[in-house]
């Protein structure tokens, strides 16, 4: 597996279809729903801005209304599917309130690009869109998707999946080292036997069972109706950082080999660097733990 593929799955899946499943017209989900289950179409989210990451609500892409369509101004960056996407879920301001919109490839001032130098996510495609007076219909808005928090809202859902998805890598790490360390030999003995490599197993085992369990709350809880988005904050955070520190540990243990493209760890390590950073950074969902514990916000 790579977090690549699993990105593409959680921006078709989750940022695209469930966008419009939730905020869209029952004509948008009826051209749109069946196409991108099947991907005969791809879609994508673009919610983050080159200066607005963290702070989505200070973004600057604007939309207004003009002889019978909106006319979208701005751009977005790191927009996992953008330069591939045949819809691009687009958010932008209306008369200053943020609301979704539905671009289609080849419309007219739309422009996709391919982001390149990547050291992480290498199987993703990433894009920076850019809208110059680019018109779409008034139909291609999302009726429901009015406020910043409807955006927030399917970052949720996609947290969700990803809190699982990093498990699967922090796994093979763990299987690609133990087998590793059983067959390789030092001082006449299977590295694995030595106690600080254990510690590394045992450590690993712990915290792959914890992020397992993490996530088997969370899916009671969505089942029940009753998950709130802190509890995603709490499994996305923790999870993400586990597994970065899963890789971390197996690229110790496989040594100089680490490195080398014949292992999967050190291209699982590159990718969950991203995985911690996207869909809410680590200090983000910090805060967001913290606010639900404390009662407290810290982001004003």
């Amino acid at each position: 597996g790579d977090s690549s593929l699993r990105s593409f799955v959680t921006v078709q899946g989750t940022l695209s279809m469930y966008s419009i499943y939730s905020y869209g017209t029952e004509e948008q989900k009826k051209k749109w729903l069946p196409r991108l289950a099947k991907a005969e179409a791809i879609g994508c989210f673009a919610l983050t801005e080159p200066d607005h990451g963290s702070d989505p609500a200070g973004m600057v892409t604007t939309a207004r209304e003009d002889s019978g369509a909106f006319v979208l101004n701005g751009s977005k960056m790191w927009i996992t599917n953008g330069a591939i996407a045949d819809v691009a879920i687009v958010w932008a301001k209306l008369d200053g309130e943020v609301q979704g919109f539905l671009v289609e490839k080849g419309t007219p001032g739309f422009t996709a690009l391919e982001q390149k130098h990547k050291l992480s996510l290498r199987a993703s495609h990433t894009g920076e869109l850019y809208f110059n007076d680019c018109r779409i219909p008034l139909e291609n808005r999302l009726p429901k998707a009015v406020g910043l928090k409807a955006a927030l809202s399917i970052l949720n859902e996609a947290r969700f999946g990803i809190s699982f998805g990093v498990v699967g890598a922090a796994i093979n790490c763990f299987e690609t080292a133990l087998e590793y360390a059983k067959g390789r030999t030092q001082f006449d003995r299977p590295i694995a036997g030595f106690q600080i490599q254990q510690e590394r197993f045992a450590e690993m085992a712990t915290e792959i069972t914890k992020a397992q369990l993490l996530c088997i709350r969370l899916a009671q809880l969505k089942d029940t109706g009753t998950l709130r988005p802190a509890q995603v904050s709490l499994a996305k955070r923790n999870n993400c950082m586990q597994a970065l520190q899963i890789a971390r540990m197996a690229r110790q243990i496989l040594g100089a080999n680490g490195i080398s493209l014949e292992y999967p760890v050190m291209r699982h390590l590159c990718n969950l660097e991203t995985v911690v950073t996207y869909e809410g950074t680590h200090d983000i969902h910090t805060l967001a733990i913290g606010r639900e514990v404390t009662g407290i916000s810290a982001f004003k």
